[in-house]
């Protein structure tokens, strides 16, 4: 096992697909004030309307079906990510819908908190463990299994 440290101030991404930009930001906005505590992450289209809507500095990566998705996984892999939130629309078909499962794999291969609709966000978010440093578990066979080396 290894341990990864989350510490207290987190590195969140948030995602959301066209349908459930309206319900992310909603939320957004009634957890504002937790949210300006913590580093936050976004694919391109949702960062640009949550740093409009919110008035909070957020770094974007790509939009979601030009890379975004992938981006946000990578930062995971690599331990730039501590969190995420991503509203996805499991009922709509999604051109990218490839990286979009492959962003869900790599949240649950690195262990990462991933919460795919406003219940679960309220739930991780208002957790006690969000405001302290947390050590995150990797199986390190888990890691060499995912990258193909034994």
């Amino acid at each position: 096992m290894a341990t990864i440290w989350m510490e207290p101030t987190k590195r969140i991404a948030l995602i959301a697909h066209d349908h459930c930009k309206a319900d992310l930001l909603d939320w957004a906005r009634f957890n504002r004030a937790t949210l300006a505590q913590h580093d936050l992450y976004a694919t391109g289209t949702t960062g640009a309307l949550l740093q409009r809507e919110l008035g909070l500095t957020i770094q974007c990566f790509l939009s979601g079906p030009l890379g975004g998705d992938q981006q946000v996984g990578a930062a995971i892999a690599e331990g730039r990510l501590d969190f995420v939130i991503f509203f996805w629309d499991p009922l709509e078909p999604q051109p990218h819908d490839v990286d979009v499962k492959a962003l869900l794999r790599i949240a649950v291969v690195y262990n990462v908190p991933i919460a795919c609709n406003r219940a679960s966000a309220d739930f991780l978010l208002s957790s006690p463990l969000m405001a302290a440093s947390y050590p995150r578990q990797l199986r390190i066979e888990s890691l060499a299994n995912a990258s193909g080396r034994e």
